[in-house]
């Protein structure tokens, strides 16, 4: 069978047909499927049974796998490089009670961004809980030139979650405090192979640094509801067993919690080490500079 790529909506995304990833891919293979990875920065192998073993192993095509030392509470306690994504069965379908309903970039807060991400889906609702990708080439190109300019140069601190932070010992505690401080990244990426910008911001940017916290709330209010517009996102309906792996250096992804949590959601992820970027931020998110 031919290797195939259907595009599936004209921001983003290809479906992959004629490759079996369950199996070792030769390296011409891989070298398309991974220019296909470039071009459409989002691949769906729909209905693909992996085991955690192969969902590993074809992780690490994509380059180092993260073995998540900073993710102890949700990593599986036997294959490190895999976290686990579940929903807890709860008596109420108030969607507003799923974690997770923000616009990011994984690993956006580290020094380390995530290059790629993967997740393989073991259990899914009948009805919702979609995932949903924005291709933040578009969101750049599409400003202004004006605001082009505004943005580029200028630096985001971005913050992480909760569930990194590691108080098992005092020690522990100190190292991933160290570790979790805000990261500031260039609002305008430059990806390391394609050459094309992107703009890096989402729902973990809290401050543009050296602008007063006004200013600041009015631009990443601009740019995050810009780049959450329609026409740059890829919405994908999960079915049992798709496994879907996006490029995390110019897309944005979120996970919808519109399902009926009386059913479960179970995916598996791994995350694909990047290249280093940004610096811990150690200045004021509350920065009172001239006002207007």
């Amino acid at each position: 069978m031919t290797l195939q790529f259907r595009p599936l909506c004209y921001a983003l995304g290809a479906e992959v047909t004629g490759i079996d990833i369950r199996s070792p891919i030769a390296p011409d293979i891989f070298s398309e499927i991974y220019q296909a990875f470039l071009k459409y920065s989002a691949l769906l192998f729909r209905g693909t049974p992996v085991t955690r073993e192969q969902h590993i192993a074809f992780s690490r095509y994509f380059g180092e796998v993260d073995n998540n030392d900073r993710a102890l509470r949700i990593r599986h306690p036997d294959y490190h490089e895999i976290q686990i994504i579940t929903s807890k069965i709860k008596t109420t379908s108030d969607p507003t009670a799923f974690a997770g309903q923000v616009w990011h970039s994984d690993q956006s807060y580290s020094t380390v961004p995530a290059k790629a991400t993967l997740l393989h889906a073991l259990q899914v609702p009948t009805i919702g809980g979609d995932t949903m990708v924005a291709n933040m080439y578009l969101a750049y190109e599409s400003l202004s030139a004006t605001m082009q300019k505004i943005v580029e140069g200028l630096h985001a601190v971005h913050f992480g979650g909760k569930a990194r932070l590691d108080n098992s010992t005092p020690e522990r505690a100190a190292e991933t405090a160290r570790q979790n401080l805000p990261t500031a990244h260039p609002l305008v990426q430059v990806h390391p192979e394609t050459g094309r910008k992107s703009l890096f911001v989402g729902g973990k940017v809290k401050q543009i640094v050296g602008m007063h916290p006004d200013e600041s709330t009015m631009l990443l209010k601009f740019l995050c509801e810009h780049a959450a517009r329609s026409q740059f996102m890829y919405r994908h309906q999960w079915q049992k067993d798709d496994v879907l792996v996006w490029d995390n250096r110019c897309t944005n992804h979120i996970g919808l919690g519109d399902y009926d949590r009386s059913q479960q959601r179970n995916i598996d992820r791994t995350t694909v080490i990047g290249l280093p970027g940004g610096y811990p931020y150690t200045g004021s998110v509350d920065y009172q500079g001239p006002r207007l």
